[in-house]
């Protein structure tokens, strides 16, 4: 089997809509958590070729449920309010491979 250049990609929504409707970063905080996981995953050594990729995305097309981002290679979508719900997603999910059932998206 092939190895993976990062073994997780995790694409942050950074989209901003000047029309008045929904978007993840209107108010700037997907901005500001997008540079946060960045940090974490560098903090917590995840970061680099073998590890982590966070990676600034356009719309998602999820406007309306929030901040999203979806962790590939598995394609597990989530919403996030702040730093924690971002710890919870690096620990959780990317360190120990349990994706966190109270931040899923549906695949809808």
């Amino acid at each position: 089997m092939r190895q993976l250049y990062y073994s997780y990609h995790i694409f942050m929504c950074q989209n901003v809509r000047t029309d008045g409707r929904a978007c993840c970063n209107a108010d700037g905080r997907a901005t500001r958590l997008r540079e946060y996981a960045k940090d974490r995953t560098k903090e917590w050594d995840l970061k680099g070729p073998g590890g982590v990729r966070v990676n600034q995305a356009g719309c998602l097309g999820r406007c309306a449920e929030g901040p999203c981002m979806v962790v590939y290679p598995e394609g597990v979508w989530y919403r996030y309010e702040n730093e924690e719900d971002i710890d919870e997603i690096l620990f959780e999910h990317i360190m120990n491979g349990n994706p966190v059932a109270r931040l899923r998206l549906d695949d809808d």
